[in-house]
């Protein structure tokens, strides 16, 4: 309690920073950049390097309260259908301006509720996608996965297209958390979900939790913690709940007189944490755990893991090619996101267009400070020399930023000629730190608590 007394002065439960899952945020993209860079970005890919796909499933059934996320409604699976057949024709697009010979290193199905497919269509979406970007030889195949979405059928389905890995949306396991967040799902459903994936073959697993939601008390998160490790997943994330009512209008269902307090909150975090690292899991970064054999724990040790939309991953290739409503790509020039509404996204798709709508060319700044950036959140630490052999003179641009972080978080913060580190202790200030180096923070928008 006397080290969180400490903190707290320096903004910890006060200050609303990103998540930085990249740089510049979200916010910063601008409709400067379109479809038309995207175009241009896509062509100039080396066939040689594999890229990662991101698609985009925006649909649930329901809605739950808690999430903000590009979702929608939906109790039939016509407008899927349609969605699909229009993802497709997004697919034959992207396919007449790619360059020949590009393969896929990762594909990530997100939501949404990638798991709303029935298995025909999870063969269709599937196929389609490796007509135009076939599996490279190194290739990892995830997907979101809703336990009271998901049979038999479908696991079977997925596993025979190559999903090699499965990330399980859980949240908390306790009835009235799971009420106060309009999502119930039974512990005796998840298992048999992960029972079902085993049998399939699925080995690797991911198990998604939240803290800070309604209700939720150390007692809870311990109980829900206790579960999930007998479910035996490869990776945890454990994500602080962001309350964004503006953003997000179904987060207005949820009362806020039972959410934790700040103190109340941080304490849930460390003892989920805690509990996590008793049972062997290794931190990695600020809200994810992994046991020492999986690849995302070699990666943090080998100082390869790298920050992308998903969080955290040991996924090594570039160029992120993001598919569907909202999805954003990663090219080495910078980003495009595609237009966010479903039906807009449909309306450019039927024009004729790939469906960029906004994003953002990066600079020669820009990349200086992303590095920056991400390696605070992957190593709690700056490697000044790295910067210095790839950005060289650019790279003393940072130093007023480096000694104003030093001063500003004394006793958490050592700088020195080749590397500036957190420590320990200034761990839980990690996010207030990395915006230091954010020329584009003041841009107006609302995000999580630090804490």
């Amino acid at each position: 309690m006397e080290h969180i007394e400490k903190l707290a002065p320096l903004g910890l439960f006060d200050a609303r920073v990103p998540r930085y899952t990249s740089y510049p945020t979200a916010p910063v993209f601008s409709k400067e950049v379109d479809d038309t860079a995207q175009s241009v970005w896509i062509g100039a890919l080396d066939p040689a390097v594999p890229v990662s796909v991101y698609v985009h499933i925006p649909f649930c059934e329901r809605l739950c309260w808690f999430c903000a996320c590009r979702t929608q409604g939906t109790s039939t699976l016509h407008p899927v259908l349609s969605y699909l057949n229009t993802v497709e024709t997004e697919l034959r697009k992207l396919a007449a301006t790619l360059p020949k010979g590009i393969r896929m290193g990762r594909l990530h199905w997100g939501g949404g509720t990638p798991t709303i497919l029935p298995p025909q269509m999870i063969h269709q979406l599937a196929q389609a996608i490796k007509a135009v970007i076939p599996p490279a030889e190194v290739f990892e195949f995830s997907v979101e996965i809703d336990p009271t979405m998901v049979d038999a059928a479908k696991i079977d389905a997925l596993a025979a297209e190559g999903m090699n890995r499965a990330s399980i949306g859980i949240q908390d396991f306790s009835p009235d958390v799971q009420a106060a967040i309009g999502r119930a799902q039974p512990f005796e459903d998840t298992a048999a979900c992960v029972a079902m994936l085993r049998k399939a073959g699925i080995n690797s697993l991911n198990a998604d939790l939240v803290y800070g939601l309604p209700h939720q008390t150390l007692a809870k998160i311990t109980d829900t913690v206790s579960k999930v490790l007998t479910l035996d997943p490869d990776r945890i994330a454990l994500f602080g709940y962001a309350h964004v009512p503006h953003m997000a209008k179904r987060q207005k269902l949820i009362d806020e007189a039972v959410l934790p307090d700040d103190h109340a909150r941080y304490a849930l975090a460390e003892s989920a944490a805690a509990q996590f690292n008793a049972a062997g899991f290794q931190t990695i970064g600020i809200d994810h755990f992994a046991k020492p054999d999986d690849s995302m724990a070699i990666a943090a040790g080998d100082g390869s893991l790298r920050r992308n939309f998903q969080g955290y991953t040991a996924d090594t290739c570039p160029t992120l090619i993001g598919i569907g409503a909202s999805s954003i790509s990663r090219f080495a020039q910078g980003y495009v996101q595609n237009a966010s509404a479903t039906a807009a996204y449909i309306q450019r798709i039927e024009a004729g267009k790939l469906a960029g709508f906004r994003g953002h060319a990066m600079t020669e700044i820009d990349q200086l400070r992303s590095r920056a950036i991400e390696m605070l959140m992957c190593t709690f630490a700056i490697d000044l020399v790295e910067l210095r052999e790839t950005f060289g003179a650019d790279e003393a641009t940072l130093i007023p930023l480096h000694e104003a972080v030093a001063a500003k978080f004394a006793g958490y913060v050592t700088l020195s000629k080749d590397a500036l580190t957190v420590t320990p202790q200034g761990r839980p200030l990690l996010r207030m730190i990395a915006q230091f180096y954010d020329a584009y923070a003041d841009t107006g928008a609302v995000y999580s608590k630090a804490s």
